[in-house]
């Protein structure tokens, strides 16, 4: 602990002595009346409070933010030990079977207790007085002073790079929170103190030691996960509201509510725990930051979104922001960001490295942020990186472009400094998987610009490159080459290209693999329906044999729904280019009718209007051909080389 250390352990002490008074009463009468029992609850609630409020104190990633919370953390606890007082002098102590002695003694903690002097330590406030002058000059558009600065970070203990990111990323997840919520008082402190941290990490802390993470640290971190990934998503549900809780409370009686939800609760008259019909005092919210903390990992592992009060997203991402948030912020973002440029054209090969790392993760957090590199110059720079002989640098610069393509003006940027060519050559040869992943993922983005996807697809090998990605890269790679393609497949001149360097056998031996990831079967469905929209596609589609294995996907009770959308839309297009013989295939297989069927109650409506005219025309079909009903159905793929 950094802040308020002296009445967090003064707080503990007091904790400790009461401690020995209960357990003195637990040996000396261990059935105690029930009244003294009641009386205990409200005790046991103030150490609840008392037991978050440390939590939060002791923090290791929240050092700044409680500096600048001192005088609120000193309040805190003032009133805490005013409760205590309170609820050590409610007890009915002379219904105890206890010494005259050990009455005395609670009696002295009572008095340690309301006399205790809760003030901020001189110490903080000095530290705090330097945060605020360095805060001011970023607000003037002036580089901090280095020695406050310094004096700042070593009174935290924040005397590393990955100590300094551990604030970033808690920073991030307040102002997330914040940006999510109603009030956002404390949003412009939460960023000032954000671009702060920033500025630090970039131009104070010269070696990123996040990879010297102990053995023991990861072992914690995947036990925790597989800890969180075993909990039922029941168990944060509102008893109120029965959604996921947002922002938990505990009351007196010890119950957990969603704060929106017990205030609706108590404005509506009821002055009692629903779960419980106890009478309680509506303003005793504590707020539950352990249960928020466990909530919060829980959805991001299995990527449920937390509503926030609003009816938001909760964990709406930092990404939204188009500002910094407040003055002082952009100021520190941008001499980061300067820092950072000067560092990649004229550093040492570690500078390089280093400042290639930091622009990866500003580029990574926010619109703002892809801003400010962008209009620094920083693109330039990552493409002469690329094709630096260092496998690190590379890949961490063409993260970088991967993330600066996310922001508009970055495309045009790439194109004319000759961006496509080297991006390919990354994606073709790049000393990673993981690089070639990021050239691809560049590539998605560029091609969501109708001009580029012409350029793209004017270099010959821009498709090959990237079929050779789904055939030999990770599920990761697979995914970010098929929706490059897909983007690139948006201008109708590239089908041919595609068609002609092999794509649909490529995709329909991708299907056949029964233990690919649904997204793959997904995008490799939405490739196969693009280019069935043209009579050549469909009949490249037919001449692999696909047929069958589109209805095995469709069929298929672990095909998502819509993956079964994407193969209706290509099974109509097959219909309507392919001709009768295609039909008849349909015709004859009995298990197609049931998810037909079921898109045309559930899926979308434009799923459901194709699902509606498959079924139309295989109903035609039949019909057409009732008086030979009992024929035996002619196999499609012979008929088809007649076709052919």
């Amino acid at each position: 602990m950094y802040t308020n250390a002296r009445t967090a352990r003064d707080s503990l002490r007091l904790v400790g002595n009461i401690l020995v008074f209960l357990e003195e009463i637990r040996q000396g009468d261990p059935s105690p009346p029930s009244t003294f029992l009641l009386s205990l609850s409200e005790l046991h609630f103030v150490f609840q409070k008392l037991r978050f409020l440390l939590e939060d104190c002791t923090r290791p990633d929240a050092r700044v933010w409680m500096l600048v919370r001192s005088e609120k953390v000193s309040n805190h606890f003032r009133a805490i030990f005013r409760s205590i007082s309170v609820a050590l002098d409610v007890l009915p102590l002379d219904s105890l079977k206890i010494s005259v002695e050990l009455k005395e003694f609670i009696g002295l903690v009572k008095n340690q207790a309301s006399n205790s002097n809760v003030v901020v330590r001189p110490e903080d406030q000095l530290t705090l007085d330097h945060l605020r002058s360095v805060l001011d000059q970023l607000e003037l558009q002036m580089a901090p002073d280095p020695n406050k600065l310094k004096r700042v970070l070593d009174y935290l203990g924040i005397s590393s790079w990955s100590e300094c990111n551990k604030e970033i990323k808690f920073l991030e997840s307040e102002i997330g929170s914040e940006r999510s919520g109603n009030k956002k008082s404390d949003l412009g402190t939460l960023c000032s103190l954000m671009g702060l941290m920033i500025y630090s990490r970039c131009t104070v802390f010269t070696v990123v030691d996040c990879d010297k993470t102990p053995i023991s640290g990861d072992s914690y971190i995947c036990s925790h996960k597989q800890f969180v990934k075993s909990l039922n998503v029941d168990d944060f549900r509102c008893p109120i509201s029965l959604e996921i809780m947002s922002d938990p409370v505990t009351l007196t009686t010890g119950h957990t509510y969603d704060r929106s939800s017990i205030e609706k609760w108590f404005g509506s008259g009821n002055l009692t725990c629903p779960k419980t019909g106890e009478k309680v005092n509506s303003s005793h919210l504590v707020s539950n930051l352990c249960i928020r903390g466990i909530i919060k990992q829980y959805c991001l592992e299995k990527g449920i979104s937390m509503a926030g009060p609003d009816g938001g997203s909760r964990t709406r991402e930092v990404t939204r922001a188009t500002t910094g948030g407040s003055v002082a912020a952009e100021a520190g973002i941008k001499m980061a960001v300067d820092f950072l440029v000067d560092r990649l054209v004229f550093g040492t090969k570690e500078a390089k490295y280093k400042a290639c790392y930091e622009v990866r993760l500003l580029s990574k957090s926010s619109t703002f942020n892809r801003a400010c590199l962008v209009e620094a110059g920083v693109v330039p720079s990552l493409l002469d990186l690329i094709c630096f002989r260092n496998p690190k640098i590379q890949e961490n610069a063409m993260a970088s472009l991967l993330n600066l393509a996310k922001y508009s003006k970055t495309k045009k940027v790439l194109v004319e400094n000759g961006g496509l060519e080297l991006i390919l050559e990354v994606a073709q040869n790049g000393f990673k998987m993981e690089a070639r992943q990021h050239a691809a993922g560049t590539l998605f983005y560029l091609a969501s610009v109708d001009e580029y996807r012409d350029i793209i697809g004017k270099i010959p090998r821009s498709i090959p490159v990237l079929m050779e990605l789904v055939l030999d890269g990770t599920d990761r790679c697979k995914k970010n080459a098929l929706v490059a393609i897909l983007g690139l497949l948006m201008y109708p001149e590239n089908h041919w290209k595609a068609l002609a360097a092999g794509i649909v056998p490529l995709l329909i031996d991708l299907l056949r693999c029964s233990h690919q990831c649904e997204d793959l079967v997904t995008d490799s469905l939405a490739i196969l329906a693009t280019l069935a929209n043209n009579p050549d596609g469909t009949m490249g589609i037919l001449s692999c044999g696909a047929l069958h294995v589109i209805l095995d996907v469709v069929g298929s009770t672990t095909t998502s729904k819509e993956s079964r959308e994407y193969c209706v839309a290509l099974l109509l297009a097959m219909c309507t280019n392919g001709g009768a013989d295609v039909v008849r295939v349909l015709v004859s297989n009995s298990s197609l009718m049931g998810p037909l069927y079921s898109l045309l109650t559930e899926g979308g409506s434009r799923a459901s209007k194709k699902a509606s005219s498959l079924i139309r025309i295989l109903h035609e079909f039949n019909e057409k051909n009732a008086s030979s009903a009992t024929r035996r159905p002619v196999q499609f793929q012979e008929q088809f080389v007649d076709v052919w």
